[in-house]
């Protein structure tokens, strides 16, 4: 699939088919988080892979509309440093989510609502918040193809001035 195709045809799926997902292709979508780009290079993204069932359910219970990331067969937290950019992490995580679009396999982002919950469920140092979780698995078959009419790009763009 070409790039634009993978960013036209992309769409958040909730619904998730209990098929692991590879090691070899979870790599290729942690290696694309890893390669976006960053302000002043900083590199600030970390991540932390979950695929326990029990982690899996702590960790939704830190956001509000988090419960599919239980039925994900996996979970990846983008982890910034306290004064990180959300921009940056947003990179990434576009990176990853059309990584593995590009591989067959679905993805939703979800916000963690209780920041504290989610450091103390990864385990991370103070220093450090998740910015993101994204949920990754092949989509259920019935998963209905929810897509939204996008507005006309004559509305969104203005040129030179609003």
């Amino acid at each position: 699939m070409n790039a634009y195709t993978c960013i036209r045809s992309k769409r958040d799926t909730r619904a998730y088919q209990t098929k692991p997902v590879p090691e070899d292709t979870l790599s290729r979508i942690l290696q694309a988080g890893r390669m976006a780009g960053s302000a002043k290079n900083l590199q600030p993204c970390r991540f932390v892979v979950l695929a326990e069932e029990a982690r899996k359910k702590e960790l939704a219970a830190c956001g509000q509309f988090a419960t599919h990331i239980v039925t994900a067969p996996v979970a990846v937290a983008v982890v910034i440093p306290q004064d990180g950019r959300e921009f940056d992490a947003g990179r990434s995580a576009q990176n990853m989510m059309l990584a593995a679009w590009a591989e067959g396999l679905a993805s939703c982002p979800v916000t963690m609502h209780d920041a504290p919950c989610a450091r103390r469920i990864l385990g991370l140092p103070e220093t450090h918040r998740v910015a993101i979780v994204l949920a990754f698995g092949y989509p259920a078959p019935d998963e209905r193809r929810r897509s939204s009419p996008r507005l006309p790009l004559n509305d969104l763009v203005h040129h030179e001035r609003w």
